[in-house]
């Protein structure tokens, strides 16, 4: 059986690329250049991309079809699942917490949510900028077998009780080591200090605020996806299978989130520009650490959001979300200009070696960077 390369809900920074007709746009044709090279010469099934200049205006492009093994055309701007660019949704409402005197940055987690976990040591900082050192409940779940799990629905606190079952990775703030399971406690602070469920907060102080159209959090046992969308393909012990429809409770505050590649834009350019949460809280989630290897090169990591380099000079600030059946990428460079890409299959669902498996996931990547460097 073929191995995938996959980071399950992995955090990432980049986008770009898609298909179709589309306005002419500076860097536009390198966008859909990539895009098709993802779905020719990288198999995904789907390609799709979202570029949206500094004064607002949006393009979207397309690349593929919908299905496998049929000739469907790709809805732009249709939505997917976003996988952990739910951490910056969740990052940004713990953010506003900060600013409204609610949450203290620096201050233990088991001070709000007592004995949540073993160690008392660990501060809310620490789990949004993942040098927690819990371990990521993820790897317990039996994930690998997808098949297996695909339709169970779990309790946010199942995945604690997963993580704290095993031994830590490391001593609180001693490096960065990504896990889910510091955004699973996240989700839980945000609800026992709002007294409201964590995707009830995402929906009221970010989704209705931006107006995002496609964007929601996934209600209990809600397996479709609701709006318009290409199907997403994952490699199972059944072979590739349709993932489309599946419970994302595992995800939750980790990566349940559905959106489109416009509305991401949205978001992280309205985060960026200051709209969401006060100047002196937005500088805390750009102090970042380094991410040693976790991530590709140069990525540093903040308070659930993320930088890169880009081939053309400076920085982008982003996320991006891994998660059966589809990936996405995007970020906002510093003119303002914001790129997000999706793809219908991680990375190494159709590949036959890992290195094939990484030069898809670096195609990603260039699409993303093609497109806020405006290549032609």
């Amino acid at each position: 059986m073929r191995k995938t390369l996959v980071g399950v809900l992995a955090a990432a920074v980049l986008v770009t690329g898609a298909t179709g007709t589309a306005l002419s746009t500076p860097g536009g044709s390198g966008v859909q250049k990539q895009l098709d090279g993802l779905v020719k010469q990288h198999e995904f099934p789907a390609a799709l991309a979202t570029v949206t200049e500094a004064n607002g205006r949006s393009t979207a492009y397309v690349a593929g079809t919908s299905e496998l093994g049929k000739r469907v055309p790709v809805p732009k701007d249709g939505q997917v699942r976003a996988g952990s660019n739910t951490k910056a949704f969740v990052a940004t409402v713990i953010m506003q917490l900060v600013g409204e005197g609610k949450v203290e940055l620096d201050k233990p987690i088991n001070h709000y949510l007592p004995g949540a976990i073993k160690d008392d040591r660990i501060t809310v900082r620490q789990l949004l900028n993942h040098t927690s050192g819990l371990a990521n409940y993820t790897e317990f779940l039996g994930l690998e077998k997808f098949e297996d799990v695909r339709h169970r629905y779990l309790e946010p606190r199942e995945l604690l009780d997963a993580a704290n079952a095993h031994p830590v990775t490391g001593q609180p703030g001693e490096k960065f080591k990504y896990s889910n399971t510091n955004y699973a406690l996240l989700g839980l602070l945000a609800q026992k200090v709002t007294g409201r469920p964590i995707s009830e907060n995402v929906q009221k102080r970010i989704v209705e605020k931006l107006e995002l159209r496609d964007t929601y959090w996934p209600g209990v046992g809600e397996e479709t996806i609701r709006g318009k969308h290409p199907h997403g393909y994952a490699l199972t012990g059944n072979g590739i299978e349709d993932v489309t429809e599946m419970d994302p409770s595992w995800g939750w505050a980790a990566g349940q989130i559905v959106s489109s590649t416009k509305d991401l834009n949205t978001f992280y350019r309205s985060l960026l520009k200051g709209d969401l949460v006060k100047k002196a809280q937005l500088d805390e989630m750009q102090k970042t650490v380094d991410t040693k290897g976790e991530m590709w090169p140069g990525v540093e990591y903040g308070l659930g959001i993320a930088s890169a380099p880009l081939s053309c000079g400076g920085r982008y600030w982003g996320h991006g979300g891994d998660i059966h059946g589809f990936e996405t990428r995007g970020g906002v460079a510093s003119n303002g200009k914001a790129v997000s890409v999706a793809v219908t299959a991680l990375p190494g669902t159709f590949s036959d070696t890992p290195e094939e498996a990484g030069k898809a996931h670096d195609a990603v990547l260039a699409a993303l960077d093609a497109g806020l460097c405006g290549a032609k």
